[in-house]
């Protein structure tokens, strides 16, 4: 581990170095769960760039799991973490607590009305994930008090989820979305790409080519016929299975059924590879 980076484990440690700083107004967080990658770097340099001062916050959130296998596996890299971030700048806070820090005796979801962004989707398929999301980040938030916030499109329902979590809460940070960092054959970047086979993770460019395709479809063909034809691109895919495709409103996420020219859409895409779970999405129009 690079011993010169700041890294605190408890919220005491957190307050006592955020109560150094000139200006604690100035201060800009990038929530993560670690296992970083050059995605996560992308988020670090645009903080450094608009922020006195940064922290990122390492720390695998049990509450936003509803499978208990899939937090087993996250895979947990802090000391290869540290050393990541400290090659872009030594001027970043680390905060990695445990679990008991975070939780205490009680590890427990706060429950939100996300006025219906997270019902559909990633809502639809992991229940009460949002729910989860919504605790961890309102209590980093709550703990930093940053100014700015860094969060990427890759989750984009994600994204949208903490802007009406700030609205509801009326937390004053402002929420910002930063673009998808891809692979050079445009897989998005993940921490779970680390658990795919070389083959597949080549292999796995195959989901970003076809966002592409439906992309260009979306301009001349309806909505229904958009998804069939993602569909029965999966259906004679052997490796990779589709857990869903939808085109919603950017705004809403709602599932279009007819185009209208007044609304911005977004498509998004699960799929299972190799048992690991690889989500994106793309803006169609």
């Amino acid at each position: 581990m690079n011993f010169s980076m700041l890294v605190v484990k408890t919220i005491n440690e957190l307050r006592s170095e955020l109560n150094k700083i000139d200006d604690s107004s100035d201060v800009g967080l990038v929530p993560t769960m670690g296992a970083l990658h050059q995605g996560h770097m992308s988020l670090l340099e645009k903080a450094l760039s608009e922020n006195k001062k940064v922290v990122v916050s390492i720390f695998v959130n049990p509450t936003q799991f509803n499978n208990t296998e899939d937090l087993e596996k996250y895979p947990k890299t802090l000391d290869n973490d540290v050393d990541l971030i400290s090659s872009i700048s030594k001027n970043i806070i680390v905060f990695a607590p445990a679990v008991a820090e975070i939780y205490h005796d009680k590890v427990k979801t706060k429950i939100y009305d996300f006025a219906g962004l997270d019902k559909v989707m990633e809502g639809e398929f992991r229940d009460n994930h949002f729910n989860g999301v919504g605790t961890i980040v309102e209590t980093l938030f709550s703990l930093v008090k940053p100014k700015r916030a860094y969060f990427g499109e890759k989750d984009f329902q994600q994204l949208r989820i903490i802007q009406k979590l700030v609205e509801i809460q009326k937390i004053p940070v402002e929420i910002i979305g930063c673009e998808i960092v891809r692979e050079n054959h445009g897989l998005a970047m993940s921490s779970r790409n680390e658990r795919l086979s070389k083959t597949i993770r080549q292999n796995a460019a195959f989901i970003y080519e076809t966002l592409k395709i439906a992309k260009y479809k979306f301009g001349m063909e309806s909505v229904l016929k958009v998804k069939d034809w993602v569909a029965k691109q999966f259906d004679n895919s052997a490796d990779f299975k589709l857990e869903y495709f939808e085109i919603t409103d950017v705004e809403t996420l709602t599932p279009a059924k007819n185009k209208n020219i007044d609304i911005k859409y977004r498509a998004f895409i699960a799929v299972y590879v190799e048992g690991v779970r690889l989500i994106d999405n793309i803006a169609i129009n």
